[in-house]
């Protein structure tokens, strides 16, 4: 069975960073996209960063420049650094995997922006 288990959430002050990861076990991670999503209270969860087993990239308008996707296939591990947060980034950020039969989700971690 494959799981996702995601770490680093916290809180953080406007302008501080964080770095979330997303450790997966039980599938062959190298070869599947992988992605992080955020929900905030009373909103849809939204895609945040993709990134391709090619190591390509993807973000959403409102984070680039700020956030960085990254895998580290030797250890099973996708990563999302994120720097100057602000309050509106607060939410639950989940790690997905694009498998073959679709979306496999981890937990979630929560990430709280606020002075």
């Amino acid at each position: 069975q494959v799981q996702l288990v995601e770490s680093g959430g916290g809180l953080v002050q406007p302008g501080g960073s964080l770095r979330l990861s997303c450790v997966v076990r039980g599938s062959v991670f190298s070869i599947y996209a992988m992605g992080w999503y955020r929900q905030a209270p009373g909103n849809q969860r939204e895609l945040v960063a993709r990134i391709w087993s090619g190591g390509s990239t993807n973000y959403t308008d409102s984070v680039k420049g700020r956030f960085t996707i990254s895998r580290d296939n030797a250890k099973d591990t996708a990563y999302l650094q994120m720097n100057s947060l602000k309050p509106e980034d607060t939410a639950v950020y989940y790690c997905t995997l694009y498998g073959p039969r679709g979306n496999v989700w981890g937990r979630g971690t929560q990430v709280t922006v606020s002075s």
